[in-house]
């Protein structure tokens, strides 16, 4: 990469709140369901999570779904439920923005900005966010290079925003034991090349329930600053992603083993 960068490898450290996500150890922990489906869900997995120790709520509000007759997010009122959970138990709430007309309204209720992996491309957005004083979670697109991912950072960063954290969430391969292939490698990667925090989705980087405590464990492993894991109070009847996502016990478990 031989064009000029602001996003040279010098570390960066993105505070939220109390927060400071970059400083390596301990890692930060963000879990919650894949979607708000109500106010009690929300509320029900915000208080089992805060006793388990996670420090940032996650919630779907606006779902990009690859069919159009799926779950699409409680939007607006989903927010409102997220925010209130997370400010319930004290901690700080991501959620995902997939458009600008959104965005005045999710920067006011989410302590961070998620751009999903659909949106990693879109550019128009990541200037958008790039005028933000907010922190932004850039995850991985499905088929994105390295480089593709880096620029991507870059534009938001050329903005005027360098609070990015990256999220790697696997890629699309030839495989489909897994739902995507964890490209664990990126971890210190992205590390040298851009100073920027990375945590790690083994939730949508596998698919698959039984791989999350493995993967989870080799993310930290190789220097991940934290981990997103779906949770949800009762999977089989999640309105999205219930295949992947963990009981409040099985989570539990996990945090206990690593």
């Amino acid at each position: 990469m031989s064009e000029k960068r602001i996003l040279t490898g010098e570390k960066i450290i993105v505070q939220v709140g109390k927060l400071n996500i970059g400083e390596g150890y301990p890692p930060i922990y963000m879990s919650g369901p894949c979607s708000v489906e109500s106010k009690e869900q929300i509320l029900e997995t915000a208080h089992a999570l805060k006793e388990i120790g996670v420090e940032v709520l996650r919630g779907g509000v606006f779902k990009p779904r690859t069919s159009p007759y799926a779950f699409q997010g409680l939007g607006i009122e989903g927010l409102e439920y997220l925010k209130e959970a997370g400010e319930a138990v004290g901690v700080p709430i991501v959620t995902e923005l997939m458009d600008e007309g959104h965005m005045d309204v999710i920067s006011e209720y989410a302590d961070i900005i998620q751009i999903g992996s659909r949106n990693m491309f879109n550019y128009s957005l990541l200037k958008a966010v790039g005028s933000l004083d907010k922190p932004i979670l850039l995850k991985r697109g499905m088929c994105a290079t390295i480089e593709e991912w880096i620029m991507a950072a870059e534009y938001i960063a050329a903005y005027g925003n360098k609070n990015i954290i990256l999220c790697e969430r696997g890629i699309r391969s030839f495989d489909t034991y897994t739902r995507n292939t964890l490209d664990l490698a990126a971890v210190p990667i992205m590390q040298k090349e851009t100073g920027l925090p990375i945590i790690v989705d083994p939730s949508h980087g596998t698919g698959v329930k039984e791989l999350i405590a493995p993967m989870a464990k080799a993310a930290l492993a190789c220097g991940a600053d934290g981990l997103m894991i779906e949770v949800h109070p009762n999977p089989s009847c999640a309105l999205s992603d219930g295949h992947q996502s963990l009981t409040f016990q099985e989570y539990e478990k996990i945090r206990k083993a690593i």
